[in-house]
């Protein structure tokens, strides 16, 4: 099916909200990743996000043109051009995007989506990510105002973060940050909610809960899944039931089911999925290499073998390990089988 316009957007986050699942959200780097993730998520029956990273633009537009904007619009049309061969429903997301690129990434999109759709075309992206968690939270929700204002204009729904994901993503490290700082508090989901609401346009928030980038071993963090419900009663009592914002699971490889799925009752509707699929995909072609080094490589005046080297043969291999890991993660979130269809 074609990329989902806002309704269908809007219709795919409000069912995950009221049947209590999310919608996986996985980023890709290269038609590859995008071809392993629409695969898994078809096997699934799972309508689902595909997300493009600065770091993942940057790498897709080439290391001699470093592009981040110019990546991201050429995976955006890949998706959209062979997304309507899969029987489910994907939308398009930017990830992780912190103040200083927003004028080479984010800005950029939002008036690419506007320049298409002057011309009747559909949106190029359908939600994009202002990651304000290293700037005051004043700040965060002074730019994420504005920026809310123009993506409600062209029918974007904006993600904004409150509270610092642990860890380190596309070379942002908050690795040493005190504990503290990785639990979002009530006060912080109230002052979002207030200054967001006034825009009236349709937002989601990634609130921390002691979430970690990357993986870590079982005790190393320690995840309150229950600051989300504080949060959320607090932000209900004060501006009613209507007002339960669409929160967004950050950091969560290597997190347990138990964590994961508590948190889906709490209104996560959105969880991101970037280390254990990487993994996934790479696992194949070290185990592929391994095997056949000596046809992968032209040794001791040898010719080497074309069939093992050809790169089609282990990217073949690598896409069936991360959609088997998309899977995976679409069974963990309770989205099998929750396509809308047509």
């Amino acid at each position: 099916m074609p990329v989902v316009d806002y309704q269908k957007y809007c219709k795919m986050l409000d069912t995950a909200k009221k049947n209590k699942f999310a919608l996986p959200a996985f980023n890709i780097t290269s038609t590859s990743t995008i071809n392993a993730v629409l695969q898994g998520l078809a096997e699934a029956k799972s309508d689902g996000i595909i997300q493009v990273s600065t770091g993942g633009g940057e790498f897709a537009s080439g290391s001699l043109v470093k592009d981040m904007a110019l990546g991201a619009v050429s995976l955006a049309q890949h998706v959209h051009l062979v997304a309507d061969k899969y029987n489910i429903n994907v939308a398009l997301h930017t990830d992780h995007c912190v103040e200083t690129k927003l004028p080479v990434f984010v800005e950029v999109l939002i008036e690419e989506t506007r320049k298409r759709r002057a011309q009747g075309q559909p949106n190029l992206f359908n939600s994009h990510m202002f990651d304000g968690s290293t700037i005051t939270l004043t700040k965060n929700m002074d730019i994420a105002v504005a920026l809310l204002g123009r993506c409600a204009a062209n029918d974007i729904i904006l993600e904004v973060e409150a509270g610092v994901v642990g860890g380190e993503e596309d070379g942002v490290s908050n690795e040493h940050l005190p504990a503290d700082k990785l639990y979002t508090t009530t006060d912080d989901m109230l002052y979002v909610y207030d200054k967001l609401s006034q825009v009236g346009s349709r937002f989601m928030l990634a609130a921390t809960f002691g979430n970690v980038h990357g993986v870590y071993k079982p005790g190393n963090v320690q995840l309150r899944p229950k600051i989300l419900k504080e949060g959320q009663d607090a932000v209900a009592a004060k501006y009613g039931e209507q007002a339960r914002m669409d929160l967004v699971f950050h950091g969560g490889s290597g997190s347990s089911l138990e964590d994961i799925q508590e948190t889906l009752d709490y209104g996560v509707i959105k969880m991101n999925v970037d280390t254990d699929t990487q993994y996934a995909y790479t696992r194949p072609i070290v185990e592929h290499m391994f095997k056949n080094y000596d046809g992968v490589l032209k040794i001791e005046g040898e010719v080497g073998n074309k069939k093992v080297y050809d790169p089609r043969n282990y990217s073949k291999k690598a896409e069936e390990g991360m959609a088997k890991r998309v899977m995976e993660a679409a069974k963990d979130l309770r989205s099998v089988g929750q396509t809308l269809g047509v």
